[in-house]
């Protein structure tokens, strides 16, 4: 498995080399590209172990481009009114959390066109066979009578959606990595038939706590929107009062005192990650400072760090969803500056597979003759 740990730094590691298939050497500059779905508020799982990573690249002085995949979010039905609230609301709950339209690309994946141009080009240089393996695409579609093509093909989609703007470098949590494998196995794949076009992207996995946040209802599983206990996770948009009936419901063991035990005692162990991410204090210094706690009361300080930490995030997030034609504007300048990339790429995309339209037929086959065209019937 390829995996880059992410680091804070304020410097940039300036290029990536990819062997093309002529065997020299071609320099790439390095580009972030990231996506999220608009599927409702975001989490604190959300948050901590991937928009506020998207902060500190940002803040690092990297080239980073984040997209908010709409296109993704129709491969299972969506009421239309509620995804349009919900794409503005990202919007604005991204740019609470600190992205800066003025350091970073962000925009709406359905306004920029080449993102499906790209994806069929690329539709055509893979197999139903690798789409077929792919662990999402089992584990969604084996809930279902009846299976959207969208559901099966949007691994190429997210393919397009990276190596349009060429990505070299994608945060992902573990569970996407294989999608990512697709990305490179098609790069790879164009660039052999084509000549050099995309750069061979690598992960950005965290190693540290906050990737590893679990449901406060099961320890046992990842924390998740989608679950159907509304206790099992905290939204950004949730108020101090819910965040606090949250963590006081959260579940622990028969131990009273406070440890970290990721394996031994993951309810609690939770927490203490919560706790951490939201104070900025190490696991060890929190069960330190919890000694002569039981987890009863330990939660009130869980619950009070997180609130705290939340609030800016939530008053901002007011202030931005209250002004819809602000986040309007956000979104249709990174659209533009989205979609000047992503027409250099498919434009020397199409160019190289034969598809770049009339004008480049007649230079390639002389002057065209003025005589109509006779129809055989």
């Amino acid at each position: 498995m390829l995996k880059t740990f992410l680091r804070r730094t304020n410097s940039l590691v300036p290029i990536v080399r990819n062997a093309s298939s002529d065997s020299k050497a071609t320099v790439w500059p390095r580009k972030i590209f990231s996506g999220v779905q608009p599927t409702g508020a975001l989490h604190i799982g959300n948050y901590f172990g991937a928009v506020k990573r998207w902060v500190d690249l940002q803040n690092a002085g990297e080239d980073v481009t984040y997209c908010i995949v709409d296109l993704h979010s129709i491969t299972l039905p969506q009421d239309p009114q509620v995804l349009r609230h919900n794409s503005l609301q990202l919007a604005g709950t991204l740019l609470a959390c600190g992205i800066d339209p003025s350091k970073s690309t962000i925009f709406l994946q359905s306004a920029v066109a080449q993102h499906t141009e790209l994806s069929w080009i690329l539709g055509c240089m893979t197999t139903m066979a690798r789409l077929t393996h792919l662990p999402q695409y089992k584990e969604k579609s084996a809930k279902l009578k009846e299976i959207p093509l969208g559901l099966f093909i949007y691994p190429v989609l997210q393919a397009a959606d990276i190596m349009l703007y060429r990505a070299t470098h994608v945060p992902v949590g573990e569970d996407q990595v294989q999608h990512l494998q697709l990305a490179m196995s098609l790069a790879r794949a164009f660039n052999n038939r084509y000549g050099p076009t995309f750069p061979s992207c690598e992960a950005l996995i965290s190693d540290d706590i906050s990737s590893r946040l679990k449901s406060l209802r099961d320890p046992s599983k990842k924390m998740s929107k989608s679950d159907p206990d509304p206790k099992s996770c905290i939204m950004l948009t949730d108020k101090p009062e819910a965040i606090l009936e949250k963590i006081k419901k959260s579940v622990t063991d028969f131990t009273s005192e406070v440890t970290f035990e990721p394996d031994k005692r993951p309810g609690v162990a939770n927490l203490v990650t919560i706790h951490s991410l939201a104070s900025g204090k190490s696991p060890q210094e929190i069960c330190d400072d919890a000694k002569g706690l039981n987890t009863g009361q330990y939660k009130l300080l869980v619950a009070e760090a997180l609130i705290e930490h939340l609030k800016p995030i939530r008053e901002r997030m007011e202030m931005y969803t209250a002004d819809q034609g602000f986040l309007a504007t956000v979104i249709e300048n990174g659209c533009n500056r989205a979609r000047e990339v992503a027409e250099q790429t498919l434009v020397e995309v199409k160019a190289k597979v034969g598809i770049d339209g009339f004008s480049s037929l007649v230079r390639s086959h002389g002057a065209v003759s003025h005589r109509p065209a006779k129809l055989v019937v």
